[in-house]
């Protein structure tokens, strides 16, 4: 769907408190600056520092790291095989860390440790919709338990530094029963009076996990119901930068989280930057650009991980890059075969020499993810 000129206009006017986001004017969460209302969310297995870096590099104004466990962080040590999860990079503040668990003490326990790890938001996860998550009374498990769900956040925002922003990650229920929706607003209004700083609603419920179309009615009922002096920040189905910009038109949310349409695409934080600031949206990166984007994702996850692991990692990256190659499924079918920094290399000397002008990811390419890939 294109949107058009007036709608730009109604979502750069779309946000109404002193907090919020105009044109040319930061968001303030906590005290914690933002300069557009255009994030990268956590992603399992996704938003790691490679990933923030180069969605930061494009655009993206926050990022937020893939979700750890709070029992993983309280035991975690500095051995080379683990501290890549508590590495955040200089040029990535302000930057995220969400965290999931099941037990208020040693959720706030794990919290001090993203806070002493220099993250500058810690953010709670309660949308999780993955089976052996929410099997173990975690992520959007506790959106059916709101007076635990409420004291993990008041034991969280206890236990961080003052002037650490806390923020919460909700999906709109657990289902569309009226106890669920009860629920979603208990711990709604009830964090915010904890002192949470922003919610992110996602507009699907927890049973439907990444099935059916993102409700977008409903962030526009939670913005209305939280009134202009309080942050929500809408996720779910935000695959191209039209989708964001329409996002805020609609729902007069204070700004939007990019889920499974960041992965290999960060070039959707410079097009929806440009859109927002009253520019033309920019073409479709070039073979030539992709390739030097591939190249140093490899570099960055070399440095993160070591050579041995970055090819691990690298191969799931690169067949989502593949998205925006014009011959994608060929592109995609050489990228799942390779096994080693030279057989990445052959593929882009093999598709992407020519510098030819490249795709916008089509939309049906999210659309065939399975069900609970990614808890975001």
């Amino acid at each position: 769907m294109r949107v058009s000129r007036l709608d730009f206009d109604v979502a750069a006017e779309s946000s109404h408190s002193d907090g919020g986001q105009k044109r040319g004017r930061p968001l303030s969460v906590g005290g914690v600056a933002i300069a557009s209302p255009f994030f990268q969310a956590a992603l399992s297995g996704y938003s790691d520092l490679p990933m923030r870096v180069l969605a930061r590099r494009h655009g993206a104004a926050y990022a937020l790291c893939e979700v750890m466990l709070d029992q993983f962080l309280v035991s975690l040590t500095d051995r080379a095989k683990t501290r890549h999860f508590l590495e955040i990079a200089a040029e990535e503040h302000p930057v995220g860390g969400q965290l999931m668990g099941s037990e208020p003490n040693q959720f706030a326990a794990g919290a001090v440790k993203l806070a002493d790890a220099g993250f500058d938001v810690i953010d709670i996860n309660f949308g999780c919709p993955v089976k052996k998550v929410l099997g173990r009374c975690r992520g959007g498990f506790h959106l059916s338990q709101p007076k635990v769900a409420l004291e993990i956040v008041a034991r969280t925002r206890d236990a961080v530094p003052p002037d650490r922003p806390v923020t919460l990650k909700m999906r709109r229920g657990m289902d569309d029963s009226s106890a669920s929706r009860d629920h979603f607003y208990e711990i709604l209004d009830g964090a915010f009076a904890l002192g949470v700083a922003a919610i992110t609603v996602h507009g699907r419920t927890v049973r439907q996990r990444y099935v059916g179309p993102s409700r977008w009615d409903f962030l526009a009922e939670v913005k209305r119901h939280v009134g202009p002096e309080r942050l929500i920040f809408g996720s779910g189905d935000l695959f191209s930068a039209e989708d964001c910009l329409r996002m805020i038109a609609e729902t007069g949310v204070d700004g939007v989280t990019i889920a499974r349409g960041a992965i290999g695409n960060p070039w959707i934080f410079e097009q929806v930057d440009a859109l927002w600031n009253g520019r033309p949206l920019p073409p479709p990166p070039s073979l030539g650009v992709q390739a030097g984007v591939i190249r140093e994702h490899f570099r960055l996850c070399r440095e993160t991980y070591g050579e041995k692991r970055s090819m691990i990692m690298m191969r799931k990256f690169c067949i989502k890059y593949s998205a925006s190659h014009p011959e994608h499924l060929a592109v995609r079918e050489a990228l799942v075969r390779v096994s080693s920094p030279e057989e990445v290399e052959r593929v882009l000397q093999t598709h992407y020499a020519e510098d030819r002008p490249g795709r916008y990811v089509p939309r049906e390419v999210h659309g065939g993810q399975q069900e609970g890939e990614t808890c975001s």
